[in-house]
């Protein structure tokens, strides 16, 4: 899996959201790509964004949710970029298949994007106009991640902001809890030995222990139920 985070901010460097998000970035497969820092001309490069494209099979726009849509960088970069006969048209779409989604960071409570809530309308809502992208150029479109006023967090959001950060970036489209915990197995594993302390090798080979044992548990429980009701039926 390979994902390229588009992130537009026009004042990256005052944001602790945004600073928090990419040093929880995964060591690899995951590229930063920061439109204002790139083009700070606003001249986007056709060619250069298209043939980048190309070579991912996550794309996600991370970016301040600006009066309900994006920075403008971002949508000058829509315009230029996803032109008809690269991302839709009679040929089909170069994008097809690949993966989309959204990170927004709200200034509010996300609660807030509700009926009966301040801002009035849910932001699945609100962000349509990315659904319908998504939808033109054949893409999979991913449950938008939100980021709700970041410098209120506890530490202990944080870190679960973390997690889920990583796993929206790396972790295969599917909710299932098998697939969460092969994505933590996979974590756990990448960790190697090179750096640890005896101590910390210890807690990692238990954790992996303890997962691959809750797993056959598991698995033991879903045989054991699909039995019953095969009984059941007969």
């Amino acid at each position: 899996m390979q994902t390229l985070i588009i992130v537009s901010h026009p004042t990256l460097a005052d944001s602790n959201a945004q600073r928090f998000l990419w040093e929880s970035l995964p060591a690899e497969g995951v590229t930063w790509h920061h439109l204002e820092s790139v083009y700070p001309d606003g001249q986007i490069n056709q060619e250069a964004e298209q043939q980048q494209l190309l070579q991912y099979d996550r794309i996600i726009f991370q970016f301040p949710f600006y009066w309900y849509s994006s920075p403008g960088l971002l949508k000058q970069w829509q315009d230029v970029v996803l032109t008809e006969g690269f991302a839709y048209g009679v040929d089909g779409s170069r994008l097809s298949e690949k993966e989309f989604g959204l990170v927004l960071a709200l200034g509010v409570n996300e609660c807030e994007y509700q009926a009966g809530g301040r801002e009035g309308f849910t932001i699945s809502e609100l962000t349509r106009p990315y659904q319908a992208m998504a939808t033109k150029c054949g893409m999979v479109y991913l449950p938008t991640l939100v980021v709700s006023k970041f410098d209120y967090l506890s530490d202990t959001k944080k870190k679960e902001l973390l997690i889920a950060y990583q796993q929206y970036l790396t972790k295969d489209n599917d909710a299932s809890l098998k697939s969460s915990e092969n994505w933590f197995k996979l974590q756990l594993q990448s960790l190697g030995k090179a750096g640890l302390s005896e101590a910390d090798q210890q807690l990692v080979e238990h954790l992996l222990a303890v997962l691959e044992d809750n797993r056959e548990q598991l698995d033991d429980l879903a045989w054991t139920l699909a039995q019953m009701e095969g009984n059941q039926l007969g």
